[in-house]
């Protein structure tokens, strides 16, 4: 009966390691191993940090400071935004973050001229995704939302 469970759990993971979005996340993290430290480790180790659970989050405070990983971990995911835009829109996408030391702040994306992407951050010390399905789904969504915008507003984007 254990096995059954487990089953779908797994296949959901490998589906979600396989998404584009996922795929460029792996790759910034796996660029990010100058000593190759991190070379024999499976793909769902190295996304592990970026997997809170309820529980997890419940054991965080309510308030609380970012600590240097989190904000790495931020920093990644949004690059990863990014390269996927960049990837299917063949426009580079440029992050610019601004988090006050309280975990409050700002992410913006740009394609040339054109915001594709705005979003308020809070509680950025809590940073994480219940499962691996949705990381995938959440970064799918964000590129999903600035490739419609670009191909709204093409010239803005090209500016």
């Amino acid at each position: 009966m254990a096995d059954a469970a487990i089953i779908p759990a797994v296949n959901e993971d490998e589906s979600a390691l396989a998404t584009p979005f996922v795929k460029c996340l792996l790759r910034l993290v796996r660029a990010q191993d100058s000593y190759g430290s991190w070379e024999g480790k499976p793909d769902p180790e190295l996304l592990a940090d970026f997997i809170v659970t309820k529980q997890k989050r419940r054991e965080i405070p309510i308030i609380g400071d970012p600590d240097p990983d989190v904000l790495w971990r931020l920093d990644l995911y949004y690059a990863a935004v990014g390269l996927a835009i960049e990837e299917r829109a063949g426009l580079m996408a440029s992050p610019m973050m601004k988090i006050s030391h309280e975990g409050f702040g700002r992410v913006l994306l740009t394609a040339g001229r054109l915001v594709v992407l705005s979003k308020t951050l809070r509680d950025v010390h809590r940073f994480g995704f219940e499962t691996l399905r949705n990381l995938a789904e959440a970064g799918t969504k964000l590129v999903d939302g600035a490739i419609v915008a670009i191909e709204i507003y093409p010239d803005a984007a090209r500016a």
